[in-house]
């Protein structure tokens, strides 16, 4: 998506600009909101946003342009970060590439009781993937929930930050411990041992989406 946006604004402004991303994602994931910030010493006229969404492939869209303090910085201001990630049990084709197919029983209460255990932990080492380049694994969970929708569920967490494949790993190791039937202290275990990427990485991206980057009130300005 970065370089896609890079591209329409050198072909419309005739102009490099280089993006830094409010948050990184695996390919195939997807976002209903996020945000790139950039350096620009001009006037930036919200109706060139028609100009560059025109250029841009049909599933990426900008919506907005805002002015920020010439220290902002779009990745290591945001306060928290909301994701969804839908699993659906019954085919569905308009489900194929936004959601996990699966089919399988699952224990509701264990996926409610694991989900509440990660709101209790910080250490997430072991639902981090290696080769991540992190000063240390701490998160803060701000909230940890399982919720039946449509014929499936749906995982929301919000945290203050999130580790590589962290997401998916927390996804995928509910769903294990879920579709087996393991006490939750199973999982717990995960997070006793301390030992990176450990976790169940399974869960396919497709299922993954960032909903909200939340920012402190004030930094945001209409231009």
């Amino acid at each position: 998506m970065q370089s896609e946006v890079e591209k329409a604004f050198r072909i419309f402004l005739r102009k490099e600009v280089v993006l830094t991303g409010s948050s990184r994602t695996d390919a195939g994931v997807h976002a209903l909101q996020n945000y790139f910030h950039f350096d620009w010493d001009a006037q930036f006229e919200q109706a060139w946003l028609y100009n560059l969404n025109a250029l841009l492939p049909a599933d990426i869209v900008l919506k907005g342009v805002y002015g920020v303090a010439d220290e902002a910085h779009c990745r290591f201001d945001a306060v928290s970060r909301r994701y969804r990630y839908y699993i659906y049990q019954r085919k569905d084709p308009f489900m194929q590439d936004r959601g996990w197919y699966y089919p399988f029983p699952m224990d509701a209460g264990v996926l409610h009781a694991a989900a509440a255990l990660v709101k209790t932990q910080n250490d997430f080492i072991a639902f981090s993937k290696r080769n991540t380049q992190v000063n240390n694994f701490l998160c803060t969970i701000y909230e940890s929930r399982w919720v039946q929708e449509q014929g499936g569920w749906v995982y929301e967490v919000e945290g203050n930050r999130f580790l590589r494949g962290m997401v998916r790993a927390l996804v995928g190791t509910m769903v294990k411990h879920a579709r087996s039937g393991a006490d939750v202290e199973a999982m717990e275990q995960l997070f006793k041992g301390g030992k990176q990427a450990s976790a169940d990485f399974s869960a396919p991206a497709q299922g993954l989406f960032l909903t909200v980057v939340q920012y402190p009130a004030g930094l945001l300005r209409q231009l």
